[in-house]
């Protein structure tokens, strides 16, 4: 089986449900965001605030190019797909699955998740604007489209795993 990535805005639920789908799968499971941490050595708010969001997006590209291409369920960071690189990379390698949920969702699901480096100031109108310019790329890079709300992690796995055969 080839590599599956999970793409989408922060807080549509890629680490839960990838973790269920390797699961089911009986794959192993990665996450690019818990990959840059370990290979950085220190947590991704400390590398936003020390090296900066282009310094970031170099090693998540870089932990990008080391995942698996096979037998691998992978969640990705929400803004992996800003790299034209990375789109080609998970495209020509693995099956891309975007998980949609609307912004007003997102914002309920991220209240109180102070984890995010790109939504500390200002929340709301950084998010909504991250959104909007992120929507279409994720809908261009993914082969399927999973629409998440009012759903189980479990409900979303049946899913993903019906709209692959």
């Amino acid at each position: 089986m080839k590599a599956i990535y999970l793409i989408g805005f922060m807080g549509a639920g890629k680490t839960s449900v990838s973790r269920k789908l390797a699961e089911a799968l009986t794959v192993s499971h990665y996450d690019t965001d818990h990959e840059i941490v370990e290979a950085a050595g220190k947590s991704i708010n400390d590398i936003f605030a020390s090296e900066g969001e282009a310094e970031f997006r170099e090693i998540e590209s870089a932990v990008l190019k080391r995942m698996p291409q096979h037998d691998a369920v992978i969640a990705t960071g929400g803004g992996i797909v800003v790299a034209e690189e990375n789109r080609r990379q998970m495209k020509s390698t693995g099956t891309v699955i975007f998980l949609y949920a609307e912004i007003g969702e997102i914002l309920q699901r991220l209240e109180g998740d102070n984890s995010r480096p790109l939504l500390q100031e200002k929340k709301l109108e950084a998010a909504q604007s991250l959104y909007i310019s992120r929507l279409p790329i994720y809908r261009q890079t993914a082969h399927i489209e999973i629409d998440t709300a009012s759903k189980s992690i479990s409900e979303i796995v049946k899913e993903i795993i019906v709209s692959m055969n």
